[in-house]
């Protein structure tokens, strides 16, 4: 039996537990693989489209364990600098300027070995979370790695296979911990077979009714059942318009606490028209939804 078992968490109901008592509600065969990936110390590779509740996944696993959560935000041009470590060059010209003000002499190697001490490490999101000092492993959310580049990708699963980063002046830093690590991405290009085989994966798809319903009631207490049915039911019809951007379960969400905070309880055509800057964020699908028939988007009847 693993560590990671003995501690947190045990099973597989504790998953489902921890999870929805953070707001996120997961089927059996989600809570199954992020308990495995918990056991084994495997990434897990969670992909869908953008909004199904992938960063939400990573967030509310650090909450439900009690742990802290790193992120790294993968973008276009990221390196190793932004995702293992760097140097603090304004503490280590400061303190060249401190040497020099003492009339501090010594032979240049020295000077050096202090200048690239471990205590001007700047430590990034990778060796932060390697170094986590926690009582459980710290959750290391890798986000939207399909934004970065094909070498960052090959260079960060390196990396995360054998947990330890090389400072060429420090020396091999060693994960005193093996994170939790949960990986997203929104498919924008497909990611290499070596990454997939290193990790667990789960492909994330939009909620049924039922269920999103479930969600909105877990993260809005108190809100009118009638109310989020109605919201949830018309978010599901704008999902199957193909919209450029269809909208995720936060602008459900964003959608109910909008109505909400106008006083209302129910939605109608006027006052969806009114608010549909809660629930799409595109100029198109805006002005295409505005001008259909938001009656029809109303309805209480299930196709």
């Amino acid at each position: 039996m693993s560590a990671a078992r003995r501690s947190w968490p045990g099973t597989i109901d504790e998953i489902d537990e921890g999870l929805r008592r953070q707001g996120y509600l997961t089927d059996e065969a989600l809570a199954t693989v992020v308990f495995v990936a918990c056991d084994l110390g495997r990434p897990l590779l969670v992909e869908g489209e953008a909004g199904v509740g992938k960063t939400e996944l990573a967030k509310a696993l650090a909450g439900a364990a009690g742990t802290k959560l790193v992120r790294l935000q993968c973008y276009e041009g990221i390196d190793a600098g932004q995702a293992l470590y760097d140097w603090d060059f304004r503490r280590q010209i400061l303190y060249l300027r401190s040497l020099e003000a003492a009339g501090t002499s010594g032979a240049m190697a020295a000077t050096q070995a202090e200048l690239f001490d471990r205590a001007f490490l700047i430590e990034r999101p990778v060796l932060q979370a390697l170094q986590h000092r926690g009582r459980r492993p710290a959750v290391l959310l890798i986000d939207e790695i399909d934004r970065a580049d094909e070498a960052f990708e090959a260079f960060l699963l390196e990396v995360l296979s054998d947990y330890q980063v090389t400072v060429p002046e420090v020396g091999t830093i060693r994960a005193r911990r093996r994170p939790w690590v949960v990986i997203t991405s929104n498919r924008t290009r497909e990611l290499h077979d070596a990454t997939k085989r290193r990790c667990l994966y789960h492909w994330l798809d939009w909620p049924n009714l039922e269920r999103e319903v479930a969600i909105v009631a877990a993260r809005v207490p108190g809100v009118p059942e009638a109310l989020a049915r109605q919201v949830c039911l018309a978010v599901e019809r704008l999902r199957r318009m193909e919209l450029y951007k269809s909208p995720g379960i936060a602008e459900t969400i964003d959608w109910v606490q909008t109505v909400q905070s106008l006083g209302q309880a129910r939605l109608d055509p006027e006052l969806a028209r009114r608010s549909l800057g809660a629930v799409l964020k595109n100029e198109q699908d805006y002005k295409r939804v505005a001008s259909s028939d938001l009656g029809a988007l109303l309805t209480d009847e299930v196709a």
